[in-house]
């Protein structure tokens, strides 16, 4: 049964997409923990992050480099931090999370945003 990032790859659940190529999407989380959280994802369905192939890790990285840098000019913050926890979702992912703090990248800290807050933080960092 494919996870709900796949369905996202394949069309079938929308998302605010920031970046895409061919084996790498980033989209903005329905449940953030600062404005402008976002998801980078391989396209290939691996469900632990080790798991992932060397090659493709270092371009999963580099590609949510490109992300980052997008996030750092489009949402205020000191830098934009990395973590890869992988267990509420069994598809490889890492989250940036726009950060002034270590306390930020707390997830006691996500909330709902509205689509349209979602709509317009995307838009913004996909101009950056």
């Amino acid at each position: 049964m494919p996870t709900i990032f796949t369905r996202i790859i394949n069309g079938e659940i929308p998302c605010h997409k920031i970046m895409e190529n061919d084996k790498f999407l980033c989209f903005l989380d329905i449940r953030p923990v600062a404005e402008g959280h976002a998801l980078v994802i391989p396209k290939k369905e691996v469900d632990y992050i080790f798991d992932v192939d060397d090659a493709l890790l270092g371009e999963m990285m580099v590609f949510a480099k490109k992300v980052a840098v997008k996030i750092k000019k489009a949402v205020p913050c000191q830098k934009v931090g990395v973590m890869v926890a992988g267990i509420e979702v069994p598809h490889a992912h890492i989250h940036l999370v726009p950060i002034n703090a270590v306390a930020d990248l707390s997830f006691a800290n996500a909330k709902a945003v509205p689509q349209d807050g979602l709509a317009r933080t995307a838009e913004r960092i996909r101009n950056a």
